[in-house]
This record gives structure tokens, sequence and C-alpha cells, in this order.
């Protein structure tokens, strides 16, 4: 480096003596090299960031190994609370630096809920049993799947139900983390529409909380359930829009018939 700055400053003096060089030039000439000089010292730095993130990755390698080993032999002896904690410190070290399968780490995890009786604590809500109503029979339709393949780009999040009465419309949904707490709420604005409707809003929600609260999923790879609940479609609309202002949900075409 101290090489590199030696030859830039030895440059920018023998430029200067040539008989021809004007202001113009040396302004020039020392912007560029004050440019030449920041990204050596970028690069320079960006290098020696790398150089400790590889150190500390091989540090916390074997604490990564000793910790799921651990936890492996900890749900072995059906000491199921003691494993899902040090599952989750297992799942911590892989996301900073992603040693191995996070999403068998993230199965794993949400698995252990149920077996350590801790399915009322705030990651219960993934997966949650609950949201998925146990009868139908009061809704005239109910379609899984309704929405056609490629009508949404957000791959994180589909529908997985609709259910449609004379009081209301129910569309089951679920998001897929790709960060550890991941955030996800609704916004109270959301409404639903069809060809015979105006805008319809959010009546209610299930398992999952209203902006300005957050609802979190813990891990990646680990999925939330919850359900959205409008006012009821018109009887003669065969298809509607759900719409989210200012985000990308914006799913059209779900089957309503």
């Amino acid at each position: 480096m101290k090489k590199q700055l030696l030859i830039l400053v030895m440059a920018l003096s023998a430029l200067t003596t040539n008989a021809q060089w004007n202001n113009w030039h040396t302004t020039s000439a020392i912007s560029g090299g004050l440019g030449l000089l920041g990204s050596l010292i970028e690069s320079s730095e960006r290098k020696k960031a790398m150089e400790i993130w590889e150190r500390e990755k091989k540090q916390y390698q074997a604490t990564f190994q000793g910790v799921y080993e651990e936890a492996k032999e900890l749900e072995k002896q059906e000491k199921w609370s003691e494993a899902l904690d040090t599952y989750e410190e297992v799942a911590k070290l892989n996301c900073d630096y992603g040693y191995t399968d996070q999403k068998n780490i993230s199965a794993k995890i949400t698995s252990l809920y149920a077996k350590a009786g801790r399915t009322e604590e705030g990651p219960s809500v993934v997966n949650n049993p609950s949201v998925v109503l146990s009868d139908y029979s009061k809704y005239h339709f109910t379609l899984q799947n309704p929405i056609s393949k490629g009508k949404k780009d957000n791959t994180q999040t589909k529908i997985l139900r609709i259910s449609c009465s004379d009081t209301e419309t129910r569309i089951e949904m679920e998001c897929e983390a790709d960060t550890p707490d991941y955030a996800i709420y609704i916004k109270p604005k959301t409404y639903i529409t069809s060809k015979h409707s105006s805008k319809l809003r959010l009546s209610s929600v299930e398992n999952i909380t209203v902006a300005p609260t957050l609802t979190k999923i813990p891990w990646p790879y680990q999925k939330l359930r919850f359900a959205l609940i409008f006012p009821a479609l018109p009887a003669e609309d065969a298809t509607f829009d759900l719409i989210e202002p200012s985000s990308d949900w914006k799913f059209k075409d779900i089957r309503c018939q």
C-alpha cells in the first residue's frame, strides 16, 4: 500500500513539470489521483474485512458443530425444551455464518415447540393449526389454491384457501420467512374488489397483526399461516382481487365461484 501511494505522489509531481501543463490539468490530475487513492483504501479495507470474517467463520464453525451435536443429543434424550433452546442457538450461528442447511434446522425447531409444551409462546404462531377452520359448512363456497400460478410474483406469500358466505369472505394465507426475525403485518386499508363491488375493506384478521404492530417469524424457512376476513362479495362475481396499498401484495383473479 505504501509503495502504491509513493508511485502516485511521484507521478503527480512529474506531471506538473510539463511546460504545457495548466491549472485545469492539475485539478483533473489531483481529482483523479484522489479517486485512485480512495479506491486503493477501499480495496484494502474490504480485503482486511474479508480476512477478519474468514477468521471469525473458522472460529465459530467449531462452536456451531459443537452446539449442533449437543442439540441432537438432547433431542435423543427427549429433553425437548433444552433441545429447542439449543437448536435455536444452532440456527443463530447458522444464519450468521451459513454452515449448513437452515431449512432442516428451522423445521426441527418448529417441530419441537409442541413437544416442549411451549405452543403458547410467540414462535408458536408459525403453522398454527387453529388458523385452519375445522368446519367450513357455513360457507357456500370453499376452494384450495384459488389463484392461477403466475398471477402473483412474490413467492414468499401465497393464498391457501378462499371461503365465501353470505356475510364474509375468508382468505387463508401463508408466508415463508427468508431472514431471521422476518417481520410481517397487514395494512388496515387492505381491501378486496370485484366487478360488481366497490373496495371491501378488511374486517378482521387471525394469527397476524395489523400495522404498525409487527408479527415476527423467528427463523428462515418457517411459515406463518394466517387469515384475512372481508365483507361478502356480490353473488354474481366469479373472481376478485386482493390489494394491499403501497405494497407488492396484488393478487389478481382469485376464484370465488
